[in-house]
């Protein structure tokens, strides 16, 4: 079986790790989508720190992870089919906008499984970005003694 599940993933971190482990288990191969640049800056605020290419690079060294894809529109149908997936793993966060609709009834048209799994609570790739903020900041504007 082909687990299929897709992300962003920058800044990979121990939340990410135990979602493809998590996805590892529920077949014989586990492929991750990988959205651009582009894709992500159409529907976040800030375009990720980590180049797609090194993202991909980042998850292919995964033990759990099989293969690599990326995807330049916000549309997973298209590498749902070309890789004849039988599970994809969704987040917590899917919602109902018209490309996660038209893929739920793509899959269940075809008599695919679509799991819906919760986030790690410990760690996001948003809360490291906004720790290393706060820390550039602590002290930067502290009084300074003149002599």
């Amino acid at each position: 079986m082909i687990v299929y599940t897709v992300g962003t993933f920058d800044l990979l971190h121990v939340g990410h790790l135990a979602l493809l482990e998590y996805c590892k288990t529920l077949g014989d191969k586990l492929v991750v989508g990988v959205a651009s640049d582009e894709v992500v800056g159409s529907y976040k605020r800030n375009v990720p720190v980590i180049p797609l290419n090194q993202r991909m690079e980042m998850l292919k060294a995964l033990k759990c992870v099989d293969d690599v894809v990326s995807y330049d529109k916000l549309e997973y149908v298209t590498n749902c089919k070309e890789l004849d997936i039988d599970i994809f793993i969704i987040g917590e966060d899917w919602g109902d906008k018209p490309h996660n609709l038209a893929v739920e009834k793509y899959l269940k048209s075809k008599g695919k499984k679509i799991i819906q799994v919760s986030y790690n609570p410990q760690t996001s790739s948003t809360k490291i970005k906004q720790n290393v903020i706060a820390q550039s900041h602590k002290g930067k504007y502290m009084a300074q003694t003149v002599k």
